[in-house]
């Protein structure tokens, strides 16, 4: 299978802060896949930068900066991206990778239903959409694969 991944899961140090969310278990199970690594937020800002959050479907950062026109365009050109893949593994809560569940653009931490912006575009494109919170049920649809 061909499978779309957040690069932060997979060890890039793209997030904000310039970490990683490395996940050892979402790697094991996708070994013998095709992997497109990506990250909208790093195709726009520096590594790195402040912390953004959704506030009322704009992308703001913790200084009060809109970005929302670019990270909009860097989530379309992670759309081409992925094109013939056949699900999407996204980093839980981000606002550009959450899905199902976002920080409520309060920068406190709160967390409320929602997608961000690039899970809501891969949704709309009917991509299988999961977090690396779904390691069980990533595991069965890898498994229905063989």
């Amino acid at each position: 299978m061909k499978i779309a991944v957040s690069a932060c899961l997979m060890g890039d140090n793209v997030r904000y802060d310039g970490s990683n969310k490395r996940n050892k278990e979402l790697i094991r199970l996708l070994e013998s896949h095709e992997i497109v690594r990506l990250c909208p937020e790093a195709m726009v800002f520096a590594i790195p930068h402040p912390p953004i959050e959704l506030q009322h479907e704009r992308v703001i950062d913790s200084a009060g900066y809109d970005h929302t026109e670019e990270l909009e365009a860097a989530c379309k050109e992670c759309l081409k991206k992925i094109e013939g893949c056949d699900l999407v593994i996204l980093k839980s809560r981000s606002p550009s990778c959450g899905s199902g569940e976002i920080y409520d653009g309060s920068f406190s931490g709160t967390l409320i239903k929602g997608n961000g912006l690039f899970a809501a575009l891969c949704l709309s494109e009917n991509y299988q959409v999961y977090t690396e919170n779904d390691l069980k049920i990533i595991k069965d649809v890898l498994d229905r694969s063989l």
